[in-house]
């Protein structure tokens, strides 16, 4: 499947990411927006703080693994939830203590709203509870944030985006049963 974005079959998917903690978090919140750039998002948005590594690194990614994606870093995660609803988007809180995604995910691929997903760092303010469209768990156990990105956005594109090709790539995999075999797509 070429780049044509799966996002376009189901509105506008960005992500959110809040209470990044940069002394603790860079690995954990670059590997938030890889996700989201390799599962099909079409913005990775990094709450009320500016970490330039983070930003870096994801910025790395996209020139040499190609795709397209609007960056943007310390806004005020409240505010970008607020002009998100009054722009007539919906808000897709990952937590554990929601609705379990299948149980759910019909009712929001169903929907073409612009898709606002809020993944959360440590302990999430109440108000991204409360302001969410639907709170929605990945089961009701502890996991990795980054885990639950992936298979929500899994759940939301049914498959299709693991197959994307990304325009103005530097570089591809080819998959091969042993080894590794990357070429460059520069000389082309």
């Amino acid at each position: 499947m070429a780049y044509t974005h799966v996002a376009k079959a189901y509105g506008k998917v960005y992500v959110l990411r809040i209470g990044h903690r940069p002394e603790r978090d860079k690995r954990i919140t670059t590997h938030v927006g890889l996700v989201a750039r390799a599962f099909g998002a079409n913005g990775f948005i990094l709450a009320d703080i500016c970490d330039e590594h983070v930003m870096d690194s994801i910025r790395g990614v996209l020139e040499r693994w190609g795709g397209e994606m609007f960056l943007s870093c310390g806004e005020p995660g409240k505010r970008v939830v607020r002009e998100w609803k009054k722009s007539g988007g919906e808000v897709i809180h990952l937590t554990m203590y929601g609705v379990h995604v299948d149980d759910i995910i019909e009712v929001i691929r169903a929907s073409k709203k612009p898709k606002l997903i809020v993944v959360g760092a440590e302990k999430v303010p109440p108000y991204y509870y409360e302001e969410a469209d639907y709170n929605v768990a990945i089961g009701n156990q502890p996991h990795s944030e980054v885990a639950a990105l992936a298979v929500f956005l899994d759940r939301l594109y049914m498959g299709k985006e693991l197959r994307l090709e990304f325009p103005n790539a530097k570089i591809k995999i080819i998959p091969s049963l042993r080894g590794k075999k990357v070429v460059s797509l520069e000389d082309n």
